[in-house]
């Protein structure tokens, strides 16, 4: 009877229980889907064995579904990605055609509605918004560019968003009840998580620095230490049996990925944090297409990347999203449910801002970091519930985001389509 309940307590964790939630959870499969499904039967962009690598926003989807990725980066995604793309052949009958992709593309839509689910979760029982103020913030994240593309796009941040959202919303709930995270969603995070990407490991063992008084107890600092070893433990067994136990493989490859994606682009580095790692999670931009080819040139395709802004309102509107942001943590500083968020959120901007990894191409980044956006924001509310005035103004204010938000980016997957029409029929 207590396997059945802690059971039951983990699914009501990871799926919609309730009628908003469910509505919720159906909203986004339709709306994500529609899109998964026209894109997967009418284009082969979604996968396609000609192309290794980058032919839209620099996404590897071939390459994920194939070998999970490189071992450096993600290191236990190829267990993952076997187990989907065995399920996804199954169902084409073994063969790599519409079927195939739509049933990636499918998988992803699902996953992406799910996170969104985790995020209200957040808000709902977490912060206790409204429903009303909810549902407003959700429908700004809803159209967020991350998760309009991870939505169909078989990746590992497609699955990284789902982990990182479940984890942070049942760690905020363990938290603000007074009780210990459990020995095995340490391990499920560090394996899970860790495992789609390396770096995000750090953000499983943020929230054991905010459990009650763990600091003037040296056996709860005993009992998480422990969980944080064995758990990190087990997911370096896993990784070293990858690897064959050659660890010099591992900083060899490291490495040479950093100096390959940590060069000095010729687009200033204050336009790449601003128009890339802050704002392309959020908000299109203008489109570069590119010639690539395989490295035999056996075969050459078009690819996509986001260009920089080029008018002045997209960084007012990414300006006015950080200054809310900032806004919130300073109203809600003595929260320590906002500190985890801003630790977590910090080692991203470390990785790709402070050692410029990747930031040439941190768009495709959003799933480590971009469900802390909302969540910032309805603490941000949650300050002024006893304001009316400061509440409607602020409400007004997200609406009118929204809205351009809205306007803004299926206009440019519009553009996207175009694209796809013209070189990916």
């Amino acid at each position: 009877m207590k396997f059945l309940n802690k059971t039951l307590s983990i699914l009501k964790i990871i799926f919609p229980t309730t009628k908003s939630e469910v509505f919720i959870f159906l909203f986004f499969v339709v709306l994500y889907g529609a899109n998964a499904w026209f894109i997967a039967q009418n284009f082969r962009i979604v996968y396609d064995e000609r192309i290794p690598w980058d032919a839209y926003f620099s996404f590897d989807n071939r390459a994920i579904v194939q070998t999970g990725g490189g071992f450096e980066r993600h290191p236990l995604s190829n267990y993952f990605f076997d187990c989907i793309r065995d399920f996804a052949l199954w169902i084409s009958g073994n063969h790599y055609n519409s079927v195939f992709r739509l049933v990636l593309a499918l998988l992803s839509t699902v996953v992406i509605a799910l996170a969104n689910v985790s995020v209200f979760k957040y808000l709902d029982n977490i912060i206790q918004l409204p429903l009303k103020i909810s549902l407003l913030i959700l429908s700004f994240y809803g159209l967020f560019v991350t998760n309009i593309l991870l939505s169909f796009t078989p990746e590992t941040y497609t699955y990284t968003l789902l982990f990182l959202s479940i984890f942070n919303y049942y760690s905020a709930k363990k938290i603000q009840e007074d009780k210990p995270i459990s020995f095995g969603a340490t391990i499920f995070g560090s394996v899970f998580i860790g495992g789609l990407t390396i770096t995000n490991i750090v953000k499983v063992y943020i929230p054991f620095l905010f459990e009650k008084k763990i600091f003037w107890n040296w056996k709860k600092i005993g009992i998480a230490v422990s969980k944080i070893a064995i758990s990190a433990g087990i997911f370096a067994f896993l990784f070293l049996l990858r690897l064959d136990f050659n660890f010099q493989n591992f900083l060899n490859k490291t490495e040479e990925q950093y100096d390959k994606f940590s060069k000095p682009k010729v687009t200033p580095l204050w336009d790449m944090i601003t128009s890339w790692f802050f704002g392309g999670n959020v908000l299109f931009s203008n489109y570069e297409i590119r010639d690539y080819h395989t490295k035999d040139k056996t075969f050459y395709y078009k690819a996509l990347f986001m260009d920089v802004y080029t008018s002045a309102i997209p960084y007012v509107f990414i300006g006015l999203i950080l200054l809310l942001m900032i806004w919130s943590v300073v109203k809600n500083y003595k929260n320590k449910l906002i500190w985890i968020l801003v630790i977590s959120f910090s080692i991203d901007i470390l990785i790709h801002c402070v050692l410029k990894f990747g930031l040439h191409t941190s768009y495709i980044y959003g799933g480590h970091f971009v469900f802390v956006y909302p969540l910032l924001i309805g603490w941000l509310f949650y300050n002024y519930r006893d304001k009316s005035l400061h509440l409607s103004i602020l409400y007004g204010v997200l609406m009118m985001m929204t809205v351009y938000l809205g306007f803004n980016n299926f206009y440019r997957l519009d553009e996207f389509y175009q694209f796809l029409t013209t070189f990916y029929k």
